[in-house]
């Protein structure tokens, strides 16, 4: 909307670039065009404010086709004012002088004009095709009829309304209606699910009896791996019974020998030893022998020479010696007295 602003008794009008704004004075024109700016007073101005930009305008409306089905078609049309004079001499854009506001509802009337144009021809078309046609091939067939109908309308052109395009977003059916034409697409959608299950279902067991054939060929892969273990381990077992045998043999029969060499090399040593001890025995016998035939030979020359020394004394000197020697032979003896007849009995058992 126009800006307009107060100094004194005069008031400034400020337009918009999308906007057309004629200010008209006891029926002469003063100003008109877009995206103006101007001083008025506002007893004597008429001011009229007419929107020249592109606008939307949604439409809603039912309809029903040639087999008695209810149907919403959903459109929007966009236009604009191509001649603003010509929309404000049609229709109330007039604004307020003093607030710039508009005093009526011009575009309401316009979009009015447009919804009815629009929904006439929508409806005809709807009226001549049957609901499943009317799904599928009318959202086209409706925009080209809406906008050729837009254009060609009389009315728009005097009133200065150009169509810009005209859409068609939708058209749909009653709830419980489009519910049962969804029914067999439905139905299809589940069928083409149920397939790709199934297939996906008879793919995962085939997966599986193959992954279940692998894991089976794989136990008995590893089942023949261990008993090859178990056989070979059997086998090293074995021969290392074997090698130990072998090799305890040999050194059993080593010892045996070493054993033997050690017996008959030990017999020989005690053989001469034996002898050598026998023959040392010998020696020391003979030694003994000769050695007390010595001192047999010598003991027996000392008492003959002792002998024949005694043989030649006098008795008196025999009893002396006698007595000397039974002294040094009888214990100690304080006093002893010796009678003439006590020494000659003792002389006479001596001689």
């Amino acid at each position: 909307m126009a800006d307009v602003t107060r100094r004194f008794h005069l008031r400034h009008l400020r337009s918009a670039p999308t906007s057309w704004v004629s200010h008209t004075v006891r029926g002469a024109a003063k100003h008109e065009g877009t995206g103006l700016s101007f001083w008025y007073r506002p007893l004597t101005a008429a001011l009229s404010e007419v929107p020249v930009d592109d606008r939307e305008l949604p439409l809603l409306f039912h309809a029903r086709t040639e087999d008695f089905a209810d149907v919403t078609v959903q459109a929007t049309v966009t236009y604009r004012v191509s001649d603003p004079a010509a929309a404000a001499g049609r229709l109330d854009f007039s604004i307020d002088p003093y607030r710039g506001t508009w005093r009526g509802q011009p575009l309401d009337q316009v979009a009015g004009l447009l919804a009815e144009l629009a929904q006439q021809p929508a409806l005809d078309l709807l009226a001549r095709l049957p609901l499943a046609e009317a799904l599928t091939t009318g959202v086209a067939r409706i925009r080209q009829s809406v906008a050729d109908a837009l254009a060609a309308d009389p009315r728009l052109t005097e009133t200065g309304v150009s169509v810009v395009s005209a859409r068609v977003v939708a058209i749909r059916p009653e709830p419980d209606l489009e519910r049962a034409l969804q029914t067999p697409t439905r139905e299809q959608v589940q069928q083409d699910a149920d397939r790709a299950t199934y297939a996906r279902r008879a793919h995962a067991v085939q997966q599986e009896q193959a992954i279940a054939e692998n894991e089976l060929q794989s136990k008995i892969e590893l089942a023949r791996r261990e008993q090859e273990l178990v056989e070979q381990h059997g086998a090293n077992t074995r021969r290392e019974a074997e090698l130990d045998a072998e090799t305890q043999l040999v050194a059993a029969r080593a010892e045996a020998d070493r054993e033997e060499v050690a017996s008959t090399a030990s017999a020989e040593r005690l053989r001469r030893l034996a002898a050598s001890e026998a023959e040392a025995a010998w020696v020391r016998d003979e030694a003994r022998a000769a050695g007390a035939r010595a001192v047999g030979l010598a003991e027996a020359e000392a008492e003959a020479a002792r002998l024949a020394a005694y043989r030649d004394l006098p008795p008196a000197v025999l009893q002396a010696l006698a007595l000397k020697e039974l002294a040094a032979h009888v214990p100690a003896i304080g006093e002893l007295t010796v009678t003439p007849d006590l020494l000659s009995k003792l002389v006479g058992r001596l001689g």
